[in-house]
């Protein structure tokens, strides 16, 4: 169901996006330095890389449309000092990611934003998938 959004609540939704890529980029990075020096942590930094990508994507359509991206962030949980509970974690950032894109899929009435939203939505089932693999790995 598409919603006529005006202007401004599009800007409030992809700065909330903006703020969710933000933080999981810092805890991403944080982890994988924390992470033993192995694939996981490999995987965590590489992933880390796509989502500063996306506070990159969210950032141009934010001003596109007159609003200005903001860098204010929730206080952040790593998830923990264990391996599997960082993944644990960013398994759940992502799911959180997932159902975000998809429901702003469905009512935002904005080609340009949709189409963005859409290649991110990809990228974080595809992310998702990654560290649900890592854990399964680290049983």
């Amino acid at each position: 169901m598409v919603m006529i959004l005006r202007k401004e609540e599009i800007i409030d939704l992809l700065n909330e996006d903006f703020r969710r890529e933000l933080e999981a980029t810092m805890i991403y990075t944080q982890n994988s330095f924390i992470m033993e020096n192995c694939d996981p942590s490999r995987v965590t930094e590489a992933i880390a890389v796509d989502e500063m990508r996306h506070m990159w994507w969210l950032a141009d359509l934010i001003t596109k449309r007159g609003g200005k991206p903001t860098m204010e962030h929730q206080e952040l949980d790593f998830g923990g000092e264990e391996i599997e509970a960082m993944l644990q974690k960013q398994i759940q950032l992502e799911t959180e990611g997932i159902k975000r894109y998809t429901h702003q899929i469905e009512i935002i009435d904005d080609d340009e934003v949709v189409g963005v939203l859409q290649h991110i939505l990809a990228e974080e089932k595809r992310h998702r998938k990654e560290f649900r693999e890592r854990l399964e790995k680290s049983d």
